[in-house]
């Protein structure tokens, strides 16, 4: 008739993780089902992530035999109680149990004198009950106010109180339990003479049981009395289960026939099985698949007061057959504390609850309960209390300055409106415009010395390829779509190699042309714009190519980069094959290397009509932009990658501008005088 003591271990895990108290004493009587309670219930602790501080075990009085052996039980179980952040201690054991504690605490706390440190939560075991009779009602029960009871389920069942008022002593003769009773519960005893006595110390039997106090004697069913009146009735309908079948009249045994009351108890155990009625408590009594009744638990709350008497307040409810999650029902708001705790829910922990933005770090050679808290490491977060490890936030979020939220991130890039754009875009109109005039003063003075020296059709192609290349930075600048992404890195390149490809040539037009000056020097064929047309040629269908095949196999596509900020999404162009676009850029630093080394070679040719030098600087100028771009291209993150591109192309081609063609364009404009082929040739003789 009364639940499984199973299921009241799960009850307390459950009440224990209700309250998050992780950090817990245990008190257990020391007899066999002591130990089974400890062996069962540590896994079910451990298993949850609740801790056991100290054990503690209570022996029955029988066994102090010793002064020595009582003290050193009740240091102990004082210890127990005073372990360090423990407030909530578990009891197991018997009613008499409960006096025997009672009785070592007294002993304690004259001998340790801190009265004050033992103030807990006890939760009880259904085995402990509360009741105060003879000896007991002068027992102190402060020590457990505020107590959570794990008591048998009861309610009250109509007529029981009034029938608790009308109950005499003398109603049945020879009934000594009743008898003795009414003694113990009013102090009182009978005389010899069956005639009521009205008399101090004397039972008249017209005592009124209302008046007793509650811890005396409850007026409501308990658990245990509704466990009875339960049985009680399933035995009734089981008999009359019984009674109406069609073999009761008729039961043979051992070739007899047997009447109702000749069967044995076992033979009423299939008529128990499928009983299933109402009691006038209104509850439905049934018998599970395992023959029991699942009833569950009431969770009562002790509330003691100064004239050592209590109360028990039901608080809530342990119901097994309820739905998984739903099994425990309390109501805190309904619970009286121990008044050292003030109201407030006490604390049972070991560490303090981590906050959100820290996660738990375990303290070596101590408990799992025990841990410090450390901050989230970055870019991750926490956002509950007492997080094993911290998460890391979505790609498309990042976590806050607390670490306990994530906020979503901003898409970037480098946009024409902000001032990075803006002095870029300035830049690059500037610097085309620039390249424009100075186009087109050389088409203006097309037919002068200055402009027809070097090569003419090289100088166009440079000039025209050094605008495309100031323009093309344009392409980096604004949100990356499939166009631009397209053409970025490939225009970029292609525009570039002509532009080296040009400067090349006409450095190598230099060399083969003061060559050709020799007696009888065989270069002389090589002189025009055949060389310097196959130079630019073959050098820019190569870059070509390998853009092609880079196009073909790998394009570059528009893209986010999740990952390099911390709070921005960067708008991106992906390059697609990473390999082929240092291939390109390998091939123009080729290019430019080779330029270099010509331009350096040829710098002491008689200086008439010889760009050499002005041709070597520029080329050093180029060579060091490039250099220094690709680690700071790769030290970089976001849109300032692109800003040092864009950097690159304008301070590279600005370079070739103003070193290959800032004299042309002094003599030109500032000093058309020395713009004379006689004054030319006289320099060079």
């Amino acid at each position: 008739m009364s639940p499984n003591e199973d299921h009241q271990y799960m009850g307390v895990v459950q009440l224990l993780l209700h309250f998050q108290w992780t950090w817990v004493g245990l008190l257990a009587v020391d007899n066999d089902s002591g130990d089974h309670f400890l062996k069962t219930l540590e896994p079910l602790l451990s298993q949850n992530g609740i801790c056991l501080a100290s054990t503690g075990r209570i022996q029955n009085q029988s066994k102090w035999d010793f002064v020595p052996d009582l003290f050193h039980l009740t240091t102990q179980i004082y210890d127990t109680l005073t372990f360090s952040k423990v407030n909530t201690i578990i009891f197991y054991g018997e009613s008499m149990t409960l006096v025997t504690m009672n009785t070592l605490m007294f002993l304690g706390i004259a001998e340790h004198k801190e009265k004050a440190s033992l103030a807990k939560v006890w939760i009880m075991t259904g085995q402990v009950d509360f009741t105060l009779s003879g000896f007991q009602r002068f027992m102190n029960c402060d020590l457990f106010q505020g107590a959570l009871s794990f008591t048998l389920h009861s309610v009250n069942v109509l007529g029981f109180q009034k029938f608790l008022h009308g109950i005499k002593p003398h109603w049945a003769k020879g009934d000594g339990f009743r008898m003795e009773f009414w003694k113990q519960t009013f102090d009182c005893s009978f005389p010899n003479s069956q005639e009521p006595m009205a008399s101090n110390g004397t039972c008249t039997g017209e005592e009124r049981l209302e008046s007793v106090p509650g811890p005396l004697f409850e007026m409501d069913m308990t658990g245990h009395s509704y466990s009875i009146y339960n049985a009680v009735h399933a035995v009734a309908h089981a008999l009359h289960a019984m009674h109406l079948s069609r073999f009761s009249h008729r039961a043979h045994v051992s070739g007899r026939r047997v009447r109702i009351y000749e069967l044995q108890p076992w033979q009423l155990h299939p008529f128990l099985q499928g009983i299933s009625f109402n009691n006038t408590a209104g509850e439905t009594i049934s018998f599970n698949q395992n023959k029991e009744m699942g009833v569950g638990f009431d969770i009562t709350n002790l509330i003691t007061f100064p004239n050592k008497s209590f109360q028990k307040t039901k608080v809530g409810r342990l119901d097994p057959d309820a739905p998984k999650g739903k099994q425990l029902v309390i109501h805190p708001d309904m619970i009286d504390w121990h008044r050292t705790f003030n109201q407030v829910l006490p604390l049972s922990q070991c560490s303090d609850p981590c906050q959100p933005g820290y996660h738990k770090k375990k303290k070596e050679g101590e408990k799992f309960c025990c841990y410090n808290c450390d901050p989230c490491p970055e870019g991750k977060f926490s956002s509950l209390k007492d997080m094993v490890d911290c998460i890391s936030c979505p790609e498309d979020q990042y976590p806050s300055k607390d670490q306990d939220q994530c906020f979503d991130k901003i898409i970037t890039f480098l946009s024409y409106k902000e001032p990075l754009g803006i002095i870029s875009t300035v830049l690059t109109v500037s610097l085309s415009l620039t390249t424009a005039f100075v186009l087109g003063t050389f088409i203006k003075h097309r037919d002068t010395p200055v402009v027809k020296a070097n090569n003419q059709g090289i100088t166009y192609v440079l000039l025209v390829s050094l605008l495309l290349c100031f323009l093309s930075s344009l392409l980096f600048l604004g949100e990356p779509n499939q166009v631009t992404c397209l053409l970025r890195q490939s225009a970029f390149t292609i525009i570039f190699t002509v532009a080296v490809s040009s400067v090349l040539a006409k450095t190598i037009t230099v060399v083969v042309a003061f060559m050709a000056t020799k007696p009888g020097s065989r270069v002389r064929k090589w002189v025009g714009k055949r060389l310097t047309g196959f130079i630019l040629f073959s050098c820019s269908c190569i870059q070509v190519g390998i853009c092609m095949a880079w196009l073909g196999t790998s394009a570059p596509f528009p893209d986010f980069d999740r990952r390099s900020l911390t709070t921005e999404i960067v708008a991106e162009c992906n390059e697609g094959s990473v390999i082929m676009f240092y291939v390109a850029l390998g091939y123009l630093g080729l290019l430019s290397f080779i330029s270099l080394v010509v331009a350096f070679l040829a710098r002491k040719l008689p200086n008439s009509f010889n760009e050499a030098k002005f041709i070597t600087f520029s080329m050093l100028i180029f060579c060091s932009v490039w250099v220094s771009f690709i680690p700071t291209y790769l030290s970089t993150k976001g849109k300032y990658m692109v800003a040092v591109e864009i950097f690159s192309i304008l301070a590279s081609s600005a370079g070739l501008l103003v070193c290959i063609f800032s004299p042309k364009c002094y003599i030109i404009i500032l000093r058309p005088e020395l713009n004379r082929k006689d004054l030319l040739i006289n320099k060079r003789s």
